[in-house]
């Protein structure tokens, strides 16, 4: 059974504003409502390894190797430099701009999920927060952990879906202001250079 406490601790873990949070974000400023919707569930699926991870007990083996977890975390920073760069790029991935072309809904997608995937922190998230919860039977663990893992999914997708929806809401007014658009592209890069930083801080 979820309980009220697991679902009040998840909704807020979700609206926390985070790396899936600004990537939606930005995406809904610079291409819309459609493309925030597939940057949500691009984010959302993200999150399915490190849930199958902290299920497995795969986690435990990711937080006690020092190696796998550094492989994983500095392909993460790699990547959050690469989404820094294009905000500031004219035509770059995260770019606000009027001349911006909407891309495919899987590559939204796509980048989305990588962002989660190469975080190594999030599988040792989900190993701490779920167990908590569990009604502490052995054999229903494996099915009370998948259950409250589809149920923080599903929240996810929602709570960044709105996020997403709102941005797209503001966005004719952003791309009437040049200013705005200098101002937002270097703030999205600056906070994802930022993000970079604190992830490669990080440790097991």
């Amino acid at each position: 059974m979820l309980s009220l406490q697991f679902l009040v601790t998840a909704f807020i873990v979700v609206i926390a504003p985070g790396t899936g949070v600004i990537y939606t974000l930005a995406l809904g400023l610079g291409q819309g409502r459609r493309a925030s919707v597939w940057a949500a569930l691009g984010c959302t699926f993200g999150i399915v390894p490190h849930l199958l991870a902290a299920t497995l007990g795969l986690a435990a083996v990711l937080h006690t190797s020092a190696v796998l977890f550094n492989v994983v975390k500095f392909a993460g920073v790699a990547y959050l430099l690469f989404l820094a760069y294009g905000a500031l790029r004219q035509g770059g991935a995260l770019a606000v701009s009027p001349a911006r072309t909407s891309d495919s809904g899987l590559a939204i997608a796509r980048r989305g999920a990588l962002i989660n995937i190469l975080n190594p922190k999030l599988s040792i998230f989900f190993l701490a927060l779920l167990p908590p919860f569990l009604s502490g039977n052995p054999a229903t663990a494996t099915a009370e952990m998948a259950l409250m893992g589809a149920v923080f999914m599903a929240l996810t997708f929602v709570v960044f879906v709105v996020y997403g929806l709102f941005a797209a809401l503001v966005r004719d007014w952003v791309l009437a202001s040049e200013r705005t658009m200098q101002w937002l592209n270097r703030s999205f890069a600056a906070i994802f250079a930022a993000l970079a930083a604190r992830l490669a801080l990080e440790r097991a």
